[in-house]
């Protein structure tokens, strides 16, 4: 069956494969902000918890958020297509 998938998808019209491209393409963009938002969202608030319990000042919410951002810029390069 995956076979006959693909030869109907090489048998599409170009429009229907530029249509499927952009949609993609589309979907990628709606969702990686919320990523790289989600993970310095994530690493800021448990680094603020932990300075919160260790007393620590703001050191360790910046440098577990520093570390969040990195881990989301990561994941953004990772989720891209390859073009």
């Amino acid at each position: 069956m995956s076979e006959q998938k693909k030869l109907d998808d090489a048998k599409a019209s170009p429009i229907l494969q530029k249509t499927k491209e952009v949609t993609n393409d589309s979907a990628i963009a709606m969702e990686l902000p919320f990523t790289v938002v989600g993970a310095v969202v994530f690493a800021g608030a448990l680094g603020y918890f932990l300075d919160k319990w260790l007393h620590t000042a703001p050191w360790l919410m910046l440098v577990i958020g520093g570390l969040g951002f990195a881990a989301g810029v990561r994941e953004v390069i990772r989720r891209l297509p390859a073009k």
